[in-house]
């Protein structure tokens, strides 16, 4: 293994974390902008009316993403075990 492998298959790695991570953190963000912008309106500054809603719409993103990301995750993990004996070269 050269450190060249070993850079190019951690970039792999962070690059498929950022795009699985991507779609929960940005409904994540959706909804906060959303709930900020409806406390700003009716000036209700309640703190679990900010979580609440957060946590419903990444759950819900979850639920919609998790076979596609399933499906990322698998494939990256057959890629990396298929490919053992060149890499141990």
């Amino acid at each position: 293994m050269t450190p060249e492998f070993v850079v190019e298959f951690a970039k792999q790695a962070i690059i498929l974390t950022i795009s699985l991570s991507m779609p929960m953190l940005g409904l994540g963000l959706l909804a906060g902008l959303i709930i900020s912008v409806f406390q700003a309106v009716t000036q209700i500054q309640e703190m679990t009316l900010t979580f609440v809603p957060k946590i419903i719409a990444v759950f819900l993103g979850l639920l919609f993403a998790a076979p596609w990301m399933l499906d990322k995750l698998t494939t990256f993990t057959v890629n990396i075990l298929e490919n053992i004996p060149m890499y141990i070269r």
